[in-house]
């Protein structure tokens, strides 16, 4: 990937390691890029923390149970969504499924569901919701080609290391008239604007690529999609926001967060640059 050497941020882990890493600018993709990127061997350590939620079901204090009812909430909005997208074959594959909970609502509405989960505490909670349909990476390659109606990314583009590469084995598991849906941050959002460096989706390094919506068009296009359309994940902006505001002061000032997410939500609706965005892709 042709990135040209031109730093864009300085960002500091602030969740694990307390390094510090360089986005640089990819100006062909308009894209960002982590560097230095941890060897594969050891990107697992950046993820253990039990702050990761994604990775639990923990419900230890307010924080967490309201990110477990905003989860919950957007479940049924993902199912709708692929739901609209079903034929008389209905089988999808979540890569990077965390602990299961969208797989078990796809599995209980009738969907032939697989996931991948390379963390292994996650991999054991969905895999006791979904009678074992969860696997680690490795079970991509080992997927019949073209078996997949739905493939979903919630979150999990940013944190892929061989990223076209990647792209390529999805679009090989993806049906001819297939969906490819995936959610990632906006770096040009008002909030990421406004926090930078603090900007809690940079997430570094476990974030190891930083998206714009121009971005997804030409990374996709090059591998022959097309993009259909986009949809706002609006709640993003609020949960971001308080995370970057622990990062900025300490402490989750819960009124200036709910103030800045109000503002870059209100500003997306003209440019459309909302703090994260659900990407809907089919095949040329």
């Amino acid at each position: 990937m042709n990135i040209k050497n031109q730093t864009y941020l300085n960002v500091k882990d602030y969740s694990v390691s307390g390094e510090l890493f360089q986005l640089l600018y990819n100006e062909e993709l308009d894209m960002l890029e982590t560097v230095p990127q941890p060897k594969e061997d050891r990107l697992s350590e950046y993820y253990k923390t039990e702050d990761y939620i994604s990775h639990t079901d923990t419900q230890r204090n307010l924080f967490e149970k309201v990110y477990h009812l905003v989860r919950n909430m957007s479940l049924k909005r993902k199912l709708k969504l692929i739901n609209s997208f079903s034929s008389s074959e209905k089988n999808l594959l979540d890569i990077g499924c965390g602990t299961g909970d969208f797989l078990k609502v796809a599995k209980e509405n009738n969907w032939l569901v697989s996931g991948i989960e390379p963390n292994e505490n996650a991999r054991q909670i969905a895999n006791s919701k979904t009678d074992n349909s969860v696997f680690q990476i490795e079970q991509l390659s080992k997927f019949h080609p073209k078996s997949f109606n739905v493939i979903t990314l919630w979150h999990v583009l940013e944190h892929l290391p061989k990223l076209e590469e990647h792209i390529k084995i999805i679009k090989s598991l993806l049906k001819d008239d297939g969906v490819l849906i995936i959610a990632v941050p906006n770096y040009k959002s008002y909030d990421a604007k406004f926090y930078k460096s603090f900007w809690a989706a940079y997430d570094v390094p476990r974030h190891l690529w930083h998206f714009s919506r121009s971005s997804i068009s030409k990374l996709f296009g090059k591998h022959n999609f097309r993009l259909e359309k986009s949809l706002p994940m609006k709640f993003d902006a609020y949960y971001v926001s308080l995370l970057s505001e622990k990062y900025k002061t300490g402490w989750m000032n819960v009124f200036r967060a709910f103030s800045i997410g109000v503002i870059s939500n209100i500003k997306a609706k003209s440019t459309k640059e909302y703090s994260s965005v659900i990407y809907i892709l089919k095949k040329d």
